[in-house]
């Protein structure tokens, strides 16, 4: 099945990966920063967004190969990837399988711990089960600022900083992934390992310091896992940081996918 995604801009192909219950559009805020130094391909994994459902387990292996096998439809041959939280984590393993000129992984999954994973499912299920019954209500709430910031604490540090059309937008998006529940139910068994393996590809980790879902002491972790990576810590920042500080962010990325 074909993918859904937006192409711009020129230069060596960096390819943006979402997190779970989003969208390929949740990098917009950095995607012409990117685009005048990088051809930007943000792309829907399958099962959110406009990408259909595909039959293959929703593991980080199972994303990774179908990216691997839809970069080689595509002509890009390894390009640099970028992704948050569970992209992110696809974004490390395509290193892990040389696959990729670079990666850079933004709030990654992986680097919890038992307690922490289990936080995160019941989080994300929890907000899931509250904005589907406040559904009707998200248009109003989001035009004011005060509502956005009800919304969207516990991933965005700086909520207030999203449009109103993007907020409505983004709800729609999580509440409307049929991927999300395989996918938050298969990413339960996985568990970045083996750093080492990545070391012949450049690799930047990247963590907001006021991730409320992923929280920032697991940041530490890919630091002992990672060690010759490049580690930078995402200042005000929330889980997904992309309207939170823009500049910052692409900054990062575009210093990223320079190192391959």
């Amino acid at each position: 099945m074909a993918l859904a995604f937006d192409s711009h801009g020129s230069g060596p192909p960096l390819v943006l990966l979402h997190g779970i219950g989003s969208r390929r559009a949740v990098w917009d805020p950095v995607a012409d920063a990117l685009a005048r130094e990088r051809r930007v391909i943000a792309v829907d994994l399958p099962g959110f967004g406009e990408s259909p459902p595909e039959d293959f387990e929703p593991t980080a292996a199972g994303f990774t190969a179908r990216l691997e096998r839809w970069f080689a439809e595509q002509g890009l041959g390894r390009p640099h990837v970028a992704g948050n939280s569970m992209g992110g984590g696809i974004a490390l393993e395509l290193a892990r399988r040389g696959a990729v000129a670079s990666a850079t992984a933004v709030s990654p999954v992986g680097f919890w711990n038992a307690r922490e994973l289990a936080f995160a499912q019941r989080s994300l299920r929890a907000s899931r089960a509250i904005v589907t019954r406040l559904r009707p209500a998200v248009p109003a709430l989001s035009r004011s600022a005060a509502g956005r910031i009800a919304l969207f604490s516990q991933v965005y540090g700086r909520p207030w900083r999203m449009p109103p059309a993007d907020a409505v937008a983004t709800i729609d998006a999580f509440l409307d992934a049929p991927a999300f529940e395989p996918a938050l139910e298969a990413f339960g068994a996985y568990r970045f390992h083996a750093g080492d393996e990545l070391r012949g590809v450049p690799v930047t980790i990247a963590w907001g310091t006021r991730d409320a879902l992923l929280i920032p002491r697991q940041a530490a972790r890919a630091r002992r896992l990672l060690p010759w990576a490049n580690h930078v810590a995402l200042a005000g920042c929330g889980h997904v940081p992309f309207h939170d500080a823009p500049e910052a962010v692409a900054t990062v990325l575009l210093a990223g996918s320079r190192e391959g």
